[in-house]
């Protein structure tokens, strides 16, 4: 998905400009990167509020029209008021088609309905990790990442490593080398009712 939204340049800066911005309905920005200047904008919060709802907007190549001038970016930082849903900042950086770049993406998991340790074992999926960090050329980028589930069982877990990744596209490791992603573990309630049916079994013959 493309998305694409207009910006004006502002010269005023400083905190007092900033709230001017914000009771105008407007929030202030920044562009920066690839050996640029940087440069503050302006957009429209109605606009950005809406497209900020969308999970996709926060891992896209996007398309800012600064008065006439096409920047290529991505999201890289965003700053909401503490307790109103009012956007108060938000940070760009410039992208190459031809360099690759780090950027966070969502997980999307599927299948758990079927998944032998919650269709058989009725067992309780945990998503250890909603989202990855990938490395790749801007054209590669995914929206979300799949997580089938469809072959896990309780007690085990998929791993950051058992992904599947679209072409072009590598995870980016932190400390851990292979992070849990999902594990499916079995309530406790269920584990003693079962507990106890097998010790009972036995007796029942």
């Amino acid at each position: 998905m493309q998305f694409t939204f207009k910006a004006t340049k502002r010269a005023e800066q400083g905190t007092g400009a900033s709230r001017r911005l914000r009771r105008a309905g407007v929030i202030p920005a920044i562009v920066y990167g690839q050996d640029k200047d940087a440069v503050q904008i302006s957009l429209d919060h109605n606009e950005l509020f809406h497209l900020l709802r969308n999970e996709k907007f926060h891992s896209s190549v996007l398309s800012i029209d600064v008065e006439g001038t096409n920047e290529t970016v991505i999201l890289r930082n965003t700053q909401w008021h503490p307790f109103r849903q009012i956007v108060l900042h938000l940070d760009f950086q410039r992208v190459d088609p031809n360099q690759k770049l780090h950027i966070k993406v969502p997980l999307h998991f599927i299948n758990a309905d079927i998944a032998p340790g919650v269709k058989l074992q009725s067992g309780i999926v945990s998503h250890v990790m909603n989202e990855v960090e990938v490395q790749c050329l801007p054209g590669n980028l995914p929206e979300f990442i799949e997580v089938d589930l469809k072959d896990l069982a309780a007690g085990h877990s998929l791993h950051a490593s058992q992904l599947a990744l679209p072409a072009g596209v590598e995870l980016v490791a932190h400390g851990e080398t292979d992070p849990v992603v999902a594990t499916i573990t079995i309530p406790r309630g269920v584990a003693a009712a079962e507990g106890e049916a097998a010790a009972a079994a036995p007796a029942a013959e």
